[in-house]
Parts: C-alpha cells; sequence; structure tokens
C-alpha cells in the first residue's frame, strides 16, 4: 500500500501521477446537471416521481447523456450517487466515444449517507464508501477522525471515497454540495473551506468548486479563507427563485466581487420562459457557465441554441 509523507494518508486512486494543480482552464458555457435523472423538482412532486421511475436504469441515464454529448454539451455536473458510479463505468468502457467527457463531481451525496448512517452507524457508513486501495488505513484514518471529532480527517476522508468512483475519468473540477457549505456557514465551520480546497488541489490537482443558497455570505467567508477567485455555483435567475438575499444582493456581487460564477435554476424550475432566462442571464456580469437539467435531445438542442445566441464565444 502507497502512503505519503505523512505515512497514514494512502494515495487516492483517482489521483493522476502528477497532481500538481494547474492553473484554472475555463469551464464550458453549458453544463449538463442530473436533478433530473433521481427525481429532483423543486416545482412539482409529480413530475419528480414520473422522472425518478424514467430514470431507474443507467440506460435511460445514457440516453440524455449521449443526446448531450452528441450537441457538444461534453460536461457533466452530477452527485456521487450510485447510479452515476454506473455512468463512470461506461464512460471508461468506450474511450474513444468519450474522449471529451469530463465529470464535474459534487460531494457528498446526503441521501446515500444519511442511509449508510441509519444502516450501519457512522463509523460504519464511512467504511462502507472507502478508497479500494488503502482501506486499512484509511479505516484507522477514519477513526481517529471521528474520535477526535477531527474536522480535517473527516472531510479529506470523504473526498477520497466520493471520488473513488470517478478513477480513471477527466474531473477538473471538485464542488462541495450546497447542504454542506451552507451547514458550514451557518456553524460558522470557516476553516473547512480551506482544507477542503487545499485537499482537492494537492491530491487531484483539481479545481475545488462551492456550491451554496446564499452565495454573498458564501464570498465572504472563502475570501476569509484566502481563496482567490473561487469558482461558486448558486441559483441565478430574474425572480430570485431559492436566491438567499434575493436577486439585488446577487446582482452587486456578481458586478463587485472577483470570482467564477456558475448559475443554476436558471429557468426556476419552469417559471421562466427559456429565452427570457437566457437572454437576462447573460445581461448579468461575470457569469462563467451554466448548469441545466435536461431529459429530452429537443430540450438540449433548444438550450443549447439559446445559450450559443446569447453568449459570445470564446477565444481560444
Amino acid at each position: 500500500m502507497t502512503t505519503s509523507a505523512q505515512g497514514d494518508r494512502p494515495i487516492a486512486a483517482p489521483a493522476p501521477a502528477s497532481a500538481a494543480p494547474a492553473a484554472p482552464a475555463a469551464l464550458d458555457r453549458l453544463l449538463l446537471g442530473d436533478n433530473q435523472f433521481f427525481g429532483v423538482n423543486h416545482m412539482s412532486e409529480e413530475k419528480a416521481r414520473a422522472q425518478a421511475m424514467r430514470f431507474q436504469h443507467v440506460d435511460a441515464i445514457m440516453e440524455v447523456i449521449d443526446a448531450a454529448y452528441d450537441e457538444g454539451i461534453t460536461t457533466f455536473m452530477c452527485t456521487t450517487h450510485d447510479r452515476i458510479a454506473e455512468v463512470a463505468d461506461r464512460v471508461r468502457a468506450e474511450p474513444a466515444r468519450y474522449a471529451d467527457f469530463a465529470f464535474l463531481p459534487s460531494m457528498p451525496y446526503a441521501h446515500k449517507y444519511a442511509d449508510a448512517v441509519t444502516e450501519s452507524g457512522m463509523l460504519g457508513a464511512i467504511r462502507r464508501f472507502l478508497p479500494e486501495e488503502g482501506i486499512v488505513n484509511a479505516t484507522l484514518r477514519g477513526g481517529r477522525a471521528l474520535a477526535r471529532k477531527d474536522i480535517e480527517g473527516i472531510i479529506t476522508l470523504l473526498v477520497d471515497a466520493e471520488l473513488a468512483m470517478f478513477r480513471g475519468t477527466r474531473t477538473p473540477v471538485v464542488w462541495l454540495q450546497n447542504v454542506v457549505v451552507d451547514l458550514l456557514l451557518g456553524l460558522g465551520f470557516r476553516d473547512a473551506f480551506g482544507v477542503f480546497a487545499e485537499h482537492v488541489r494537492s491530491r487531484y490537482g483539481a479545481e475545488p468548486g462551492f456550491i451554496t443558497m446564499n452565495l454573498p455570505l458564501c464570498l465572504d467567508v472563502l475570501a476569509d479563507q484566502g481563496i482567490e477567485n473561487p469558482l461558486v455555483c448558486s441559483n441565478i435567475n430574474k425572480i430570485g427563485f431559492r436566491m438567499s438575499g434575493g436577486v439585488e444582493a446577487y446582482r452587486r456581487v456578481l458586478d463587485e466581487r472577483p470570482f467564477r460564477a456558475v448559475a443554476m435554476s436558471v429557468f426556476a424550475s419552469g417559471a421562466i420562459p427559456p429565452r427570457e432566462a437566457i437572454e437576462w442571464l447573460a445581461a448579468q456580469p461575470n457569469v462563467e457557465s451554466i448548469v441545466f437539467g435536461a431529459s429530452t435531445r429537443a430540450h438540449l438542442a433548444s438550450t443549447k441554441a439559446l445559450v450559443d445566441e446569447y453568449f459570445p464565444a470564446r477565444v481560444a
């Protein structure tokens, strides 16, 4: 088993041969999300149930991913749901077909851990998701971290465990889920953001990203932690849907703060017509990328056409 210089940190399986951080590359303008695959719809429980039934099997998920890929949407921003591990298996199995494909995993997947803790207890849950390499060392590290309430040990262990499913794929960004980001913000655990960012950069050569429902507060804390020009994903839409602090507060930080914005919920779960939503978003400063969910080729194609129309092409 290979360990780091500290002696108790196994080299994580997904890490590239050299995990030295590189200068951050621009994200694609349009990113495919995965809410639709797992029955997440903030406006309609009926639609959410129908989607959950439709995407019970990975073949149905891959049909949408393949349609997006063929439309030129090659980046998949996803949770670490068990079915995403099957998607990663498919991508690894056809490297020529998915040569330009990238995962942007967000973690932890809260429901998975909640179910595991209920079934197996805290330590048992962590053991269940440990990476294959270095399992003894990682188990010991997890036990010590829990015993000492060591936030650094717990965070780094969970990152290593969650990224194991993406071994052999491109993961240029690793996101911290909004459930955790906003909980840490509320509890005042500011150091946790620095720990996450350093671990993702140093071990995986990836850029850390943060998903939040409170963009202004999150930017304040990231600045306090010395995280410069951070990559932050939040709801950004014309009507202020799920935007803590309101539209004007978000417009101010977009205009004044140095960060890389990724907009989600841009259609406000269907409350804003697509053209109106994209036209408004294109008028806001500093929006680098848009993440959206789609379940049909027609929706994928129409959204890409709108984004191509309203956002200028990037010069390489």
